[in-house]
């Protein structure tokens, strides 16, 4: 698959994702991710984080964390939670817990955060990720992860 198609996202696998953002023009993602695919795209991405969650690297962890990525239709943000807490990993998309973590980012930041095609730190350092809340957690959050890598 060479082209960011929405529809086809549900039938690969997390490698095949990382190499399509990796491989797919900035401004490509960032068109694909202002129209109505927005929504598939980002509950596909957010309804596998508890597959690729990893139990053992957050051993006792507790923690609720917004993810808001801005760069919806009308400049509308989408905010979904991730709860870890008893060694698993639950995600909405009707954050409903205040969070120990809140970050924020545009949906191709995003897009290269949960394929392993930037560097989260570097991201947050330059201004791409605004982190609000526990920033050792914001730090350690792609640690609880398996991101794949292109």
């Amino acid at each position: 698959m060479t082209d960011f198609n929405p529809d086809a996202l549900a039938s690969i696998g997390p490698k095949e994702f990382a190499s399509l953002v990796k491989a797919t023009p900035d401004a490509r993602l960032a068109e694909v991710m202002a129209g109505d695919s927005r929504s598939k795209i980002l509950d596909e991405v957010f309804n596998r984080m508890p597959t690729l969650f990893r139990p053992e690297k957050a051993g006792n962890t507790t923690a609720v964390i917004h993810w808001i990525i801005t760069g919806g239709a009308g400049g509308a943000s989408d905010t979904y939670e991730t709860v870890i807490e008893n060694g698993a990993c639950t995600v909405t998309n009707q954050p409903v817990r205040d969070p120990k973590l809140a970050m924020t980012m545009d949906p191709v930041t995003f897009l290269k955060v949960v394929s392993g095609d930037g560097n989260p730190m570097m991201m947050f350092m330059t201004g791409k990720i605004k982190a609000k809340g526990d920033l050792g957690l914001a730090a350690n959050v792609a640690k609880l992860f398996d991101i794949p890598k292109a």
